[in-house]
This record gives structure tokens, sequence and C-alpha cells, in this order.
């Protein structure tokens, strides 16, 4: 089986290409990837020479070069991860997330139909990754998002993630293309690029430099260890059923700023300085635009009829991403050079 994995040099892509690298040693694994600020080669060199690997430069948003690498490689499945993920660049600059997210899905979506439709589609698989923000926001409660929960996109991001959403069941009814989706919940873990709230406090805090928290850090999320999403991505990829949706979390919520201490708690354990040290630097900013204030996703489906869970707790799966960044500075400071820099100053110095 041949299987193109889009946006494998990225955070939660180069896990997944890591596990099926090494999983399914038969397997032939493409990486796709347009290698942007976000996709880092660094991530993926323990596998790059693996016989069953290869990396292929493009971006997704060119019709003519997808067509034609489809053309080429003739994969069996895709496994589709690129997509430009953080909510505060999509409210700067909405329409790379619509070229990326929308049109970006749309070109594999006709490049695998016109590749797999004419001679049928037994064996083969379109699996979209997509994001529970699609839903909208939850008040605080007992309430959870599920497969059937209404989509509600509040920012630009979101609403990209949910037109592509659309459009792949769109194939799915339309031409019959055998699809499968996923929505996850926030992921951290190692290799995560720091524009997300736990890699930025760890760069943060490790340069001895302030913590930005958003308004009151009274919002709320579900926590996903990158390596569990993977794992589910596995089991959807080979269990799940045709044209169904599958929901992931980590099976916690945390709000932001009780995160945020036990983050500074654990860095502060781990680093040998006193407790309480890395807590001063936490500094209270404007909120921003349209944040959801609760996020919480029900993962009973995959778990029932998967049987997938995840295998960490947050505080476990938390300890072993700290240890990650604290071994790992080189990898850390080769990423924040330069166009990093600037991303932040205007991001939250500002504010």
């Amino acid at each position: 089986m041949k299987i193109i994995i889009t946006g494998g040099a990225g955070f939660i892509g180069s896990h997944v290409v890591r596990l099926f690298v090494t999983k399914y040693p038969e397997y032939q694994i493409l990486n796709l990837d347009a290698l942007t600020y976000a996709g880092n080669l660094e991530n993926l060199r323990d596998i790059e020479n693996a016989p069953n690997y290869r990396l292929v430069k493009g971006d997704i948003t060119d019709q003519a070069f997808v067509d034609q690498l489809f053309a080429t490689e003739e994969p069996d499945a895709v496994i589709h991860l690129a997509a430009e993920s953080h909510v505060d660049r999509s409210i700067t600059d909405p329409l790379a997330f619509v070229k990326t997210n929308v049109l970006g899905t749309v070109h594999l979506l006709n490049a695998a139909k016109n590749l797999w439709k004419p001679l049928g589609y037994e064996g083969k698989t379109f699996y979209h990754v997509s994001t529970d923000e699609v839903y909208g926001s939850l008040e605080m409660g007992p309430e959870m998002f599920t497969e059937d929960t209404a989509y509600d996109p509040r920012s630009p991001y979101s609403a990209s993630k949910a037109a592509s959403d659309h459009f792949v069941r769109a194939w799915y009814h339309t031409y019959h293309m055998p699809v499968k989706l996923s929505n996850c919940s926030n992921n951290y873990g190692p290799n995560h690029f720091p524009e997300k709230l736990i890699p930025l406090a760890i760069h943060r805090l490790r340069n001895n430099q302030p913590v930005p928290v958003y308004g009151k850090g009274e919002n709320v999320r579900d926590w996903l260890f990158v390596k569990d999403h993977a794992t589910a991505i596995d089991a959807v990829f080979h269990k799940g059923k045709v044209g169904e949706t599958y929901n992931i979390g980590g099976v916690n919520e945390w709000k932001n700023l009780d995160l945020i201490h036990l983050l500074c708690d654990t860095l502060d354990e781990k680093t040998g300085q006193e407790k309480g040290t890395s807590r001063k630097l936490i500094t209270f900013v404007t909120d921003r635009a349209g944040h959801d204030l609760r996020y919480a996703i029900d993962s009973s489906k995959i778990m029932n009829e998967l049987g997938w869970k995840p295998s960490v707790t947050f505080e476990e799966g938390l300890s072993q991403t700290v240890d990650w960044y604290l071994q790992n500075q080189e990898w850390l400071d080769h990423v924040t050079s330069g166009a990093y820099q600037q991303y932040y100053q205007q991001q939250y110095t500002a504010r």
C-alpha cells in the first residue's frame, strides 16, 4: 500500500509518519509537505533514511502539482493533515487559511477522485483529519461535543476547517469516495512549534521571559497527547467505517491558567528551581477576538467501536513533554530564530 500523508513534517503529521513508517514496513509512505514555518524535517531525522519513506516537497494549493503527483505516484490512500492551524494567524491572514485548508483539500479530493474513480474505489481511503473547533464554543457544564454536534465555527481558522470537512463529505455523497474523518481536541507533546500555548510557555519560561495568558486564563480545553492522537489516526484509518466521523479527545479538561500553573510547577521541579519561581512570569494579556470559552469532546465512539483510548494522563503527558523540550533545546532554538521572533512581537508584545 502506498499512502500520501500530507503535512507530515508538521507537529501531528511527523508523529503519524513515524508511527506508520515503523509499524508498517510493508507500506510505502510519501510525506507531502510544503515545509512552511511549522514544517520541520528535523522532526523526522530518525526515520529519514527508512526504505519505506520518502519526502515530497510541494504545496497542496498548487492544483497542477497535486494532479501530477497523484498521476505519477498512484497512491492507494491519503491521510490529510496539512493545514494552517493557528487561530491567531487566521485572524491576521484569513485568506491563507482559505487557500490551504479549503482549496488545498479540494485539490487533493479532485486528484484522488480522478485517479481512483475510473477503476473503482476498492481498497482506497481518503482520511481527513480535522479539529473540534468546528463545533464552536460550549458553556461551563456537562455538555460535550459529539459527532452529531452542529457546526458553529467562530474563527477564520475553524471556519476554514469546517468548510474542508463539508467538502470531504460532499465527495463521499456526490462521487462515492471512501472517506473517513476525525475531529480532535488540542494536541500537545514533543516537536510542537512554539506558537501554541504549551510549547510557547515552555520556551518563554526557559528564557526567563513573561508568559502571556489571554484574558483571565479561564478558557477550558481538552488536551490530547500527540502520540495518542497518532494511534487514534492509525485506528480510524485501519478500522474506521467509510463515511463516518470520529471525535478524538484526551478525556480531560483544563482551564488555561490551571494548566500554566501545573506547567510552571513541573518546570521548576525538573530544573531545580524553587517552587513558584516560574509562576512569577505569568502575564495576563488582552483576550483575543472571538476566544471560545470551552471545548470538551466526547470520545466514546472511537473508544467503543475501535478500542482506542489515551495511554497517558495529562500530568504524565505534560511531564514527558517538558522532559523532551529540556533535552532538545537546540531544536527549540533553531525553530524560534528569525521569523518566529517577529511573529511573537506582533502577536503578544503589543498587547
